[in-house]
């Protein structure tokens, strides 16, 4: 599938700043890159940053207003695979990288969730059709809402709320899955067709030794998620951390995809954005 996209973003620096950038494609064996470009008014010092949770712009910007555009144009190409037969890994026969992902972190309280998650989904059958369960669960549970939620939310408190985004679903689905004892970890991206555009969170769950996609909004085509980055939570991952004082100003954002195809539903197929190396790392 072919992906154009572009992001701006407008601030206002007070005092001399230092941003870290999230904003760039996850550039993997899935997605081959065309152009790329990230375009600062005024010009200024990028420093290019690849990390374990994805790739960062390290800029350190003057008193004033600041201006960041980025671009990006390629070819992306997810797994898809029949669901049938994808089980749960075993707590004993998890890699070592897969650990931090069954733990409780700053937003997915999975320790104060493991009734919800037992008395919901502790009967059913274990595996990717489990994980579908949790999705459609959240989906039915919650309301999704622009606004209604905050930096600082969490999942227990978007569970108390009965609403939220993306980001607040994706916290859900993960914090449910880790009571379980199944490893889950949240994924930023960019996808076509929201509205009004923005950035997009969901997230994956480690199953048959894979990492397999999953979004509970299912606002989206899962085909149409592109990776930005990967983390325990959305902490992990924000599109800018800034170290200084900024106000923010406005973002525009549109993402086009081309030959995106149909989406023949989670139930009966299991797609990874995964790589080798996001596999094995």
């Amino acid at each position: 599938m072919d992906f154009d996209l572009t992001c701006r973003l407008d601030y206002t620096v007070e005092q001399p700043s230092t941003f870290l950038f999230h904003l760039g494609v996850d550039c993997n064996e899935r997605v081959e890159m065309g152009e790329e470009h990230l375009r600062l008014e005024p010009e200024l010092p990028v420093e290019r940053l690849q990390t374990p949770r994805g790739l960062l712009h390290r800029v350190c910007a003057p008193a004033g207003p600041l201006r960041v555009r980025y671009s990006a144009s390629g070819d992306h190409n997810p797994s898809v695979l029949t669901a049938e037969g994808i089980d749960e890994v075993s707590s004993a026969d998890l890699p070592a990288h897969v650990l931090e992902y069954v733990y409780p972190s700053r937003y997915c309280e999975s320790d104060l969730l493991i009734n919800t998650a037992h008395d919901a989904f502790g009967t059913l059958d274990r595996g990717y059709r489990r994980v579908v369960a949790i999705c459609r669960w959240i989906h039915q549970r919650l309301t999704y809402e622009s606004g209604s939620s905050g930096s600082s939310t969490s999942a227990s408190q978007t569970l108390a709320e009965g609403r939220g985004v993306c980001r607040d679903y994706a916290h859900v689905g993960i914090a449910l899955c880790r009571a379980l004892n199944i490893p889950a970890r949240f994924v930023s991206a960019y996808a076509p067709g929201l509205k009004p555009p923005d950035f997009h969170a969901c997230f994956e769950a480690y199953l048959g030794h894979r990492w397999w996609l999953f979004d509970p909004t299912f606002m989206v085509p899962r085909r149409g998620i592109l990776r930005i980055g990967t983390g325990r939570d959305a902490a992990d991952v924000s599109f800018a951390t800034i170290l200084g004082w900024v106000a923010f100003g406005e973002m525009e954002l549109e993402v086009q995809m081309t030959n995106l195809g149909t989406d023949s539903g989670v139930d009966e197929e299991a797609l990874t954005i995964a790589t080798d190396s996001l596999v094995e790392n």
